[in-house]
């Protein structure tokens, strides 16, 4: 089973498209009996992904979504922050745009946690957190569903 990457309803592995809410899924090229070849995000790709499950904490995310997510999200704010200080706005845009990504952050944390095999509650410990983020998912299934693809 997969989630769906529009409403992150589960799905099955082959679907085209969700039965949910119709949004597209993995692209394929080729047909037959030739194998499918499965087309690579863009680098935003892995940013509006976690957009797209806005408070969904259910399920588990994989070490790349949650750095990828962290990195573009590590962007933007230092880009809004040099904003600010040119329009003199005294980080008025920073702390707006920190408040909207709070939830969609807080929940890819959660997800992230899961596919390590813990319990969410583990992102309000520092320093052992950063630890659990950055270690491997473990393979298979695990009490917070199926392997994240």
């Amino acid at each position: 089973m997969a989630f769906c990457s529009g409403c992150a309803k589960e799905i099955s592995d082959g679907a085209v498209t969700c039965p949910q809410c119709g949004a597209p899924q993995l692209a394929y090229a080729g047909g037959g009996n030739s194998a499918a070849v499965v087309t690579q995000p863009g680098f935003f790709h892995w940013y509006v992904d976690v957009l797209k499950k806005y408070a969904v904490f259910s399920g588990r995310a994989r070490r790349k979504e949650y750095w990828m997510f962290f990195l573009i999200n590590f962007l933007i704010a230092i880009a809004i922050a040099v904003v600010d200080a040119i329009i003199g706005s005294h980080s008025m845009i920073s702390n707006v745009y920190s408040l909207a990504l709070l939830i969609p952050g807080l929940a890819v944390g959660v997800r992230r946690l899961h596919d390590t095999d813990r319990s969410g509650w583990w992102l309000i410990v520092p320093f052992a957190n950063i630890v659990f983020l950055a270690t491997e998912g473990q393979k298979g299934d695990n009490r917070f569903g199926p392997a994240p693809q």
